[in-house]
């Protein structure tokens, strides 16, 4: 029961603090996280978190690289492959090293061999701690790449050195000649390991697919299984690294999603969808836990009389200034040697700023929070783990020191008002969220909704060659939509003044005329936009097809044949009249109104049976035009998230969605 809660709590304050955060954009989320967890702490004094080694590694590392390799863009880490290679390995290395003899040095209370297990568990950065302050500051494209680049090795690097470091500490017994031969082992063997697997994975999926087993959810589970087994055979059975399996499996994953995803649309989405909660649960859990454990941590050390509380915060800034010192240096001469002897035609000159800002982006996080804390209590001898509350507390204190020093400097540092290339125009904005809903539209059509499906695509198609007609400003794009909005209110006073006089020369059924008049009100309130409209738009299609249950079969059919000529003449009457409005409006105008209007009698006409497919029709073109609908909100929040928005400008990205949803209800509303 305690558990229970104590994982009930825990997605509680997930979803609060993510609220804070959307307040409080100026303090990264994942700080505001730590801060929540440490109040928690203090006032719930019963509150004892123990975590098990054994299973923390496997429950977050595992899933986290696992879909952070998966996302990565191959051709960005391909480019910047140098850069990389040398932040996640050598930088990796040297901060042990130099940070390990340090840290000893200026603590001598910490063996050496704990000291170099601190110093590269801190060698980690963590991209996900920098998103927060990536949404407001305007940080450079190659730089944020960068880093989120390295980060997939150098979590490996920095736990394979970790795990040597708790070894020695562990056993008191290292070999560097042992642990290099381990060291190539353990990479090697586990990206075979991580390749092997995924596919074997993929062999499965198509034998189970040939026996008929087409479930997209019990593949969805498979693949979010995959890491688990991953990391588990390498790091159990093999003695290799599961974090480099789980890395190299989720970049061959990826080469293979991208040439199955058209047939396995479903399930991809399926299974992005759940790769999404998982990697906002447990990141947002890790931060959580820093601040849950903090106290716990801090207060054997704050009462130990040895140790001076301000000097001890004192270490913990020390020790921050020089993991970001040994970064600084080594980008500095990476960048040096790279433009003077590899790259001089292509690359801009070295830039102390923006080395500076590389520096600082560095902030380290989730990889070192869940690495430290699966320290072991006791070592092999059966005494207790040297200083492990003490190393929790520096290493939870650099974490705070670094999103604080980059929370503070980095916006000093990103000059106001730049342009870089993720600080994309409203317009192109929306171009990405058009092309988004048509991509989803496409990946949605099969053989039964195809004539439904192309009729959005056609809709979102006029919408985005709008958007890309000379870049209309906004000014522009806003007389477009008032002229559209103008000449759709004419056109539903055509339809009224068309249905009255073929009511005069036609014996239609009373309901049919209630439902038409009906309609047409419906329609002309759906151009207002109004709220209420969506609210009751289920209870009115229900009303109608309950009505129209009553009927007997005879009577059905002749309401059905009458409104099928009662569209067929009243639309065209309709179209005819909007060929003569080009004078008066735009020929793109006239267009869009007309493909409604043909769209609409379609709706009407097609049918040759008044019983039977038309309410599933209905259903295919509401579910279409929510999933594209959903899919453009997700941009926007996958926007906001990396940081290509402002407030404002998510604002004026969210009323324009509100502006499609209204246009789609008015395109296929009754």
């Amino acid at each position: 029961m305690e558990t229970l809660s104590l994982i009930l709590l825990l997605l509680a304050l997930i979803l609060l603090t993510n609220v804070i955060g959307h307040y409080i954009r100026f303090i990264p989320t994942a700080l505001i996280q730590i801060i929540v967890g440490t109040l928690v702490a203090l006032s719930i004094k019963e509150l004892s978190i123990e975590v098990e080694s054994e299973w923390f590694l496997l429950l977050f590392i595992a899933p986290l690289l696992y879909n952070d390799s998966s996302h990565f863009p191959r051709e960005q880490l391909w480019k910047m492959r140098g850069a990389i290679l040398g932040n996640a390995i050598v930088l990796v290395l040297l901060t042990t090293v130099i940070g390990g003899y340090f840290i000893h040095w200026m603590l001598p209370v910490i063996p050496l061999a704990a000291a170099f297990a601190l110093a590269a568990i801190l060698s980690p950065t963590d991209p996900v701690a920098v998103n927060g302050i990536a949404k407001r500051v305007r940080l450079p494209e190659p730089i944020l790449n960068l880093v989120r680049g390295e980060s997939l090795i150098n979590d490996a690097s920095g736990l394979v050195a970790f795990s040597y470091a708790v070894t020695a500490v562990m056993t008191g017994y290292f070999s560097l000649r042992e642990a290099s031969f381990e060291f190539v082992y353990m990479f090697a063997v586990g990206a075979v390991v991580g390749l092997v697997i995924i596919v074997v994975m993929n062999w499965l999926k198509i034998r189970l697919r040939r026996a008929g087993i087409d479930d997209v959810v019990f593949y969805a589970l498979l693949q979010i299984l995959t890491p688990f087994i991953i990391f588990f055979i390498s790091e159990e059975l093999l003695h290799a690294s599961g974090v480099i399996a789980v890395v190299a499996g989720g970049l061959l994953h990826t080469l293979i999603k991208e040439r199955t995803e058209t047939f396995f649309a479903q399930e991809q989405v399926l299974t992005d969808n759940i790769w999404t909660m998982i990697a906002y649960i447990l990141n947002g859990v890790i931060f959580l836990l820093l601040g849950l454990t903090l106290p716990g941590a801090t207060q054997a050390i704050f009462i130990d009389d040895a140790i001076n509380n301000w000097r001890l915060l004192g270490y913990v800034s020390l020790i921050g200034l020089v993991i970001l010192g040994i970064r600084l240096v080594w980008t500095l001469f990476f960048n040096w040697f790279d433009h003077r002897f590899l790259r001089k035609d292509e690359q801009r000159p070295p830039s102390f700023k923006r080395d500076l800002i590389t520096t600082l982006v560095g902030v380290r996080g989730t990889i070192t929070m869940v690495g430290v804390l699966s320290l072991p209590f006791l070592t092999d001898a059966g005494i207790a783990f040297p200083e492990r509350s003490l190393i929790i507390f520096l290493a939870a204190g650099v974490i705070i020191f670094t999103l604080v020093l980059a929370t503070i400097a980095l916006p000093l540092l990103s000059p106001k008002g730049a342009v870089s290339q993720t600080d994309l125009d409203l317009n192109a904005q929306k171009q990405r969220m058009m092309l988004r809903a048509i991509q989803e539209v496409k990946q949605a059509t099969n053989s039964d909704n195809s004539p439904v499906a192309f009729d959005l695509l056609n809709e979102y198609h006029v919408m985005l060659r709008l958007l890309r007609a000379e870049e209309k400003s906004e000014q522009e794009l806003n007389v477009y939509n008032e002229q559209l909005k103008e000449l759709r209110l004419e056109a539903v006073a055509w339809e009224t003044e068309f249905v009255k006089a073929f009511f005069k020369n036609h014996d239609v059924p009373d309901l049919l005329k209630k439902e038409t008049v009906a309609s047409i009100e419906h329609r002309r309130r759906a151009i207002h936009s109004e709220s209420t409209v969506r609210l009751y738009q289920p209870l009115r299609k229900l009303m109608r097809k309950r009505k129209r249950f009553t009927l007997s079969p005879d009577e059905l059919i002749r309401l059905t044949e009458m409104e099928h000529a009662l569209y067929e003449h009243v639309i065209g009457d309709i179209i005819d009249r909007l060929e003569t409005c080009r004078d008066k409006y735009p020929t793109e105008v006239v267009q869009s109104v007309k493909g409604h209007y043909f769209r609409l009698r379609g709706k009407h006409t097609q049918w040759a049976s008044p019983v039977g497919s038309k309410g599933d029709v209905e259903q295919q073109k509401e579910e279409l035009c929510l999933r594209a609908i959903e899919v453009q909100r997700q941009e926007i929040a996958e926007m906001s998230k990396e940081g290509d928005l402002s407030s404002e400008k998510e604002k004026e990205l969210r009323r324009f969605i509100h502006y499609i949803e209204s246009v789609v209800l008015y395109e296929y509303v009754d």
